[in-house]
């Protein structure tokens, strides 16, 4: 009879302890399963899937002298989202790397403009 109820007590803690361990088993992958979300929702926010580095090079006629490249670039680098410019007296250019999630072409070309050196893209 020992036997029988023993043997009847491990099959019940032995359920038992299965049915704990496959809710504890949900609950970590149901709060695995909400970071995850967030991480995705987190990186659609921060980084749209139409965001992509671009570059251009300008042309810039307009600079006459060896200090002109430094007003193109201080202008062209106060538009937001621009991440790099080389400016060359030389060729007269300004290449300038961007993301075009938050300017545009038109955008640094204004910015040139207003600086007293029209641009242009160069072909």
């Amino acid at each position: 009879m020992k036997t029988q109820v023993s043997a009847l007590a491990k099959t019940q803690v032995s359920a038992l302890a299965k049915t704990q361990v496959s809710a504890l088993a949900k609950t970590q992958v149901s709060a695995l399963a909400k970071t995850l979300f967030a991480s995705l929702a987190l990186a659609a926010v921060v980084a749209p899937v139409w965001a992509a580095p671009r570059t251009v090079i300008l042309s810039v006629p307009g600079m006459t002298c060896a200090a002109c490249p430094i007003t193109v670039k201080k202008a062209i680098s106060k538009v937001q989202g621009v991440s790099k410019v080389a400016v060359t007296f030389e060729k007269r250019e300004a290449v300038v790397s961007f993301d075009d999630a938050k300017t545009s072409v038109q955008k640094l070309t204004q910015a040139t403009a207003d600086a007293g050196y029209p641009s242009s893209v160069k072909n």
